[in-house]
């Protein structure tokens, strides 16, 4: 496990620009007209950096999964349900889906099922900034930005200004 309990921006930063290489190598040709939506509300701040220095044509989307969420009332969360914003169709799109930490799996297991009540892409991009040991469903990410072992008595915060601290629970 790494020692370390802090990321500042620039780690953060240089992690997004490795992923927005991968993501131009992974999608090939299909990036050029790929769309991207960031999962409220650490995915969303990932998907501000990778989409800037993507330099996507269409505008970023967000998802707000939190009525799609299975386990809120198991991890002491109250959801607030609310809208997704999404400004393109998702049928026979390429869509870049960005999440901050993939852990348990069930997050991005509620974003797919948000993406899929919107229509039906031809592909799903899974960018994640941060993966971290513990996965309860068969989810994998196809970029991420670092990967870290936690403990199980640990979590992992993406904050504002684009800083990480490992917390214990």
């Amino acid at each position: 496990m790494n020692d370390k309990t802090r990321f500042d921006s620039n780690e953060i930063d240089q992690w997004i620009e490795r992923m927005s290489q991968d993501v131009r190598e992974k999608l090939g040709p299909e990036y050029n007209s790929a769309k991207m939506l960031g999962i409220r509300t650490g995915g969303v701040l990932v998907a501000e950096q990778l989409h800037r220095k993507l330099a996507l044509a269409h505008p970023a989307g967000e998802l707000n999964i939190s009525f799609y969420r299975d386990d809120f009332s198991r991890i002491g969360l109250h959801p607030q349900v609310g809208a997704s914003d999404i400004p393109f169709p998702i049928d026979d799109e390429v869509i870049i889906l960005v999440d901050d930490v993939l852990y348990s799996g069930r997050t991005i297991r509620a974003a797919m099922n948000e993406i899929f009540d919107f229509g039906r892409p031809t592909r799903i991009l899974l960018v994640t900034l941060i993966e971290r040991t513990g996965r309860e469903l068969p989810i994998s990410a196809d970029v991420i930005g670092h990967c870290m072992e936690l403990g199980p008595q640990q979590n992992v915060k993406l904050r504002e200004d684009l800083s990480l601290e490992i917390e214990a629970r």
